[in-house]
């Protein structure tokens, strides 16, 4: 498995792409910063200046249904804001 899992594609890391040129990923949990710029720039052609990380723990969640309560726990997950060079930029949407 890689160090990047996904991208964060929501409202607000679009609008943070727009004016601030960061970018949000779902990344390994024991991955750090120097692993996340590395995979970064080679992944997509880019020149990372500065790597912000996040651990978020697991949500407890229940919810009422026909059959009774059902309960249980949304995933931990590592997220890494990463800051782009003055001029590079990441297109998620090109390949579609």
């Amino acid at each position: 498995m890689g160090i990047i899992v996904k991208p964060i594609v929501t409202e607000k890391m679009t609008q943070l792409g727009e004016k601030l040129n960061r970018f949000a990923f779902m990344v390994d949990k024991k991955a750090n910063k120097l692993q996340i710029k590395d995979a970064v720039e080679e992944l997509y052609d880019v020149t990372v200046t500065d790597v912000n990380t996040m651990n978020y723990n697991g949500k407890f969640k229940s919810r009422y249904t026909k059959s009774g309560i059902i309960s249980g726990k949304t995933n931990a997950f590592k997220k890494a804001v990463v800051t782009l060079k003055d001029g590079d930029t990441i297109d998620f949407y090109s390949n579609i």
